[in-house]
């Protein structure tokens, strides 16, 4: 072993080197905080975030005509649709609608089944819970959507 390798590994050269990186990028004028609860991220435009049922904004009626598309379309069956006929339009009517958002990959196939553009991924990132109950959610939690805590200092 010649001699410079050796002096390398006694003064530590490499170590040093790293530390020399690091601390360089440690002055208060590189770093960048964002204070979270009180501000909120910028969402990628393209993100894909919590599933929200959309509904008709002028008779407050759910857009889903039950063509059970978006529960074909699921790899992890993670959607029930439960409809009913009604005899006088003779029309499926959705009689319930659940997620089970606890193993929902965010993937985006059933918004991209969805014929009536009744189901859409929104922005919504913040749904962490304290149990497991409030990760399946029902027709008139899809069709609210989220409501985030306000925090305020």
């Amino acid at each position: 072993m010649s001699i410079a390798p050796l002096l390398n590994k006694v003064f530590m050269v490499d170590l040093i080197k790293g530390l020399k990186v690091t601390f360089k990028y440690q002055h208060p004028k590189e770093v960048y905080t964002e204070q979270y609860p009180l501000e909120r991220p910028a969402i990628a435009e393209r993100y894909r975030g919590l599933p929200r049922l959309n509904v008709n904004p002028e008779t407050g009626e759910t857009l889903c005509i039950a063509c059970n598309l978006c529960a074909t379309a699921c790899p992890e069956h993670l959607i029930v649709v439960q409809s009913e006929r009604n005899p006088a339009t003779k029309r499926k009517e959705m009689t319930s609608f659940t997620l089970d958002i606890s193993r929902c990959m965010f993937c985006g196939l059933c918004a991209e089944a969805c014929s009536t553009d009744c189901l859409e991924l929104s922005q919504d990132y913040e749904f962490a819970l304290y149990s497991r109950d409030g990760f399946i959610i029902d027709r008139a939690r899809m069709e609210r959507g989220s409501e985030p805590t306000v925090y305020t200092r």
